[in-house]
């Protein structure tokens, strides 16, 4: 069965690909290559013995996107990665992620839209919550009004998956939320690659411990918590991924309930940056050199999942722990400094 991951090449993504490939599904990848790179095959293929399909293409062209769909009629489902992703240059450059993030969505649903019957699987994000009222957070919490462009992207991407949905039957979607990602397969073949500096945590710390970033700065110590730090859900890649396939699996065998369906996908703990530093601590016996500096705009104060649905409605749940997480990463991290 061909299944088609846009982005496929990035973090999640290629992740997601391992663990599609490992059940047996023909993975086609699309990316443009952004932030990612084409090395990321060989780690796949070094992890899966098979090598996916590979087709360089952006997706903001729409030609290019329909011409992609004439020539594989056959696929099957379409889990959809490709965007842009980091919050504070989203606030910076609002324009290049509505274009990126919500014009190539229209694109892939159009095309889609045209098919018999397609699963569809949208990589969404917590960032929809906001600021949520009380935690951990169900997914009927409000959506909040959007602290970035980048979470305001997410929004607006799930509103018209639904809208298609109600008008459309043939698409069965569900729209994943999850929290914060990090780590790396335990294989080490593929990780978090960010280009330039990093815009998430655990790559951030794990480049400081290496010594490439000579300091890793805290944004904001005064928040109301127990340490004064952010607290997040780190959920590590791998149970990540392995969920993307549990929910296309979902729709593929008609066991969903609705044609659009959400589900928060997390620990269900909350880590404070602090927290998440000393578990970097621990697992690779270094001691990092952070400060703690203001706070960042668009930074909420704490987010973590209520993931109750995902385990009894998907029967998927997080196996691994923070330090197991952070352990893959800094493993990932002295391979490809090597």
């Amino acid at each position: 069965m061909k299944i088609l991951v846009t982005g496929g090449l990035g973090f999640i993504g290629s992740h997601t690909t391992v663990e599609l490939q490992n059940k047996g599904y023909e993975v086609i990848i699309i990316d443009d290559l952004s932030n990612s790179t084409e090395k990321v095959l060989d780690g796949i293929v070094a992890i899966t013995g098979k090598r996916p399909i590979f087709e360089k293409i952006d997706l903001k062209d729409r030609s290019k996107v329909e011409d992609f769909f004439k020539r594989h009629q056959d696929v099957a489902g379409v889990i959809h990665f490709a965007a842009s992703k980091a919050v504070g240059e989203s606030v910076e450059k609002p324009l290049l992620y509505y274009e990126n993030n919500i014009g190539t969505l229209v694109y892939l649903l159009k095309e889609l839209s045209k098919k018999n019957k397609s699963s569809f699987i949208f990589s969404s994000s917590c960032t929809v919550y906001g600021q949520a009222d009380k935690m951990p957070i169900t997914e009927s919490a409000p959506v909040k009004t959007a602290e970035s462009p980048y979470g305001n992207t997410k929004q607006m991407g799930e509103e018209i998956i639904r809208d298609t949905c109600k008008v459309t039957p043939g698409i069965n979607a569900i729209a994943l939320r999850y929290f914060n990602p990090m780590g790396a397969h335990p294989s080490a073949e593929i990780g978090e690659l960010p280009i330039g500096v990093p815009q998430n945590l655990v790559p951030f710390i794990t480049q400081t411990g290496m010594g490439i970033r000579e300091q890793l700065s805290v944004f904001g110590g005064d928040y109301p918590t127990e340490d004064g730090t952010c607290i997040r859900d780190y959920i590590y890649v791998v149970d990540l991924a392995k969920a993307h396939v549990v929910a296309l699996e979902r729709l593929l065998n008609g066991k969903n309930q609705d044609n659009y369906e959400v589900f928060n996908v997390g620990t269900g703990k909350g880590s404070s940056v602090l927290e998440v530093i000393k578990s970097f601590e621990k697992v690779s016996g270094k001691k990092l050199n952070y400060k703690i500096v203001d706070r960042r705009p668009g930074d909420i104060t704490s987010a973590y999942a209520d993931t109750t649905k995902a385990n009894k409605v998907l029967g998927w749940k997080a196996e691994s722990t923070l330090d197991e997480a952070m352990k893959s990463a800094w493993l990932w991290e002295e391979k490809i400094r090597k």
